[in-house]
């Protein structure tokens, strides 16, 4: 097996101060690689900036001009969560293209999967605007890009971020061709993601959230995955699977309240690499989003590799949550069922 890893330091150029989104994030990640000896075994790639064209698949050109403008004028504050210096406009052109990067490698057969270990994140990021510290949607345009350029007509993106990818999910929901799947906590910040924001029009059912109560963590994660997730990429059929991977629904990570572990997104990535193995050749691209505890970041992204490398054995040197719960996880996931037409 074959994983890619595409990272440069310019990533580490988009300069937040002390914000939680910061540099330190990737250089963590990046040590712990390196000292753990899994980079060696890894398919370094370089990443390209998107262009101007594939960014105005998702966002609209007067919002890329003012990124432009604004990182030229010195940078500040696009929206109340998001920051920029004068190099970030370059870095989220770098983020965006990581990904594509990570895409054509797996299309061309280069690598078997791949993750885009790039920043700033982009989930939010709408149309015309950048919300929680997103600029572009590096996966929105992705999925644009892997539809228009390697004659797909279906891709799968399932997102496990702790919070709702809302933009992703705005950018596809009159889509058919693109099945958005989102575990995140409800309610929690933007504030959507509820089970009945399913797409409308010819994109109806091809929206599925799963909202998720605070406190809950790896048993709820893996049954949301196996009961829901696992049959309707089956229904889908799938010819690429993107994945949002934000590792900020760990117990340590303090900007949320989720009790999942490190070994439980290496469960979650199991479920994911064995349906792009059953449905799509396993073509299986990640794209870090958020996780804000360096040592959940670094441990969490070694262990997805460690999975994408069909290793056995994962290191998780924080161990469980304690102080999971698991009460009302039953009715809700029946509830979530019948809204996906599944049968129980």
């Amino acid at each position: 097996m074959k994983a890619g890893l595409v990272y440069a330091p310019v990533y580490l150029e988009h300069d937040t101060g002390k914000h939680p989104e910061k540099p330190q994030r990737l250089v963590a990640i990046m040590s712990h690689l390196e000292e753990t000896g899994a980079k060696e075994e890894l398919t370094l790639l370089s990443p390209r900036p998107a262009s101007i064209e594939e960014l105005e698949m998702v966002h609209a050109p007067e919002y890329v001009s003012e990124v432009k403008s604004e990182a030229e004028r010195g940078g500040g504050w696009l929206d109340p969560d998001t920051v920029i210096c004068p190099k970030s406009y370059e870095v989220a052109l770098y983020a965006a293209g990581g990904l594509l990067t990570g895409v054509e490698a797996v299309e061309r057969g280069e690598v078997d999967s791949a993750f885009a270990l790039v920043r700033p994140p982009g989930h939010h990021a709408t149309r015309n605007r950048a919300m929680g510290f997103c600029i572009f949607n590096n996966v929105a345009i992705a999925a644009k890009f892997a539809l228009s350029n390697f004659n797909l007509s279906r891709v799968l993106i399932a997102d496990f971020d702790v919070h709702h990818g809302n933009a992703t999910q705005d950018t596809f929901y009159a889509d058919p061709r693109v099945l958005y799947f989102s575990t995140h906590q409800y309610p929690f910040y933007p504030g959507t993601g509820w089970m009945d924001e399913t797409g409308t029009g010819q994109g109806e059912g091809f929206t599925v959230n799963f909202p998720m109560n605070a406190g809950w963590g790896d048993e709820e994660y893996l049954r949301a995955y196996d009961e829901v997730l696992v049959p309707l990429a089956r229904r889908f059929q799938p010819q690429l699977i993107l994945v949002s991977a934000g590792f900020d629904p760990h117990w340590a990570d303090n900007i949320a309240m989720m009790q999942v572990s490190v070994t439980g997104f290496a469960q979650i990535v199991t479920i994911l690499k064995k349906l792009a193995t059953e449905l799509c050749q396993g073509r299986l691209v990640f794209t870090l989003e958020g996780g804000y505890n360096l040592q959940v970041a670094a441990s969490s992204v070694k262990a997805t590799f460690d999975v994408l490398l069909d290793r056995a054995e994962i290191v998780d040197p924080l161990g469980k949550s304690a102080r999971a719960k698991h009460e009302g996880f039953d009715q809700h996931i029946e509830r979530i069922k019948e809204t996906q037409h599944l049968e129980a």
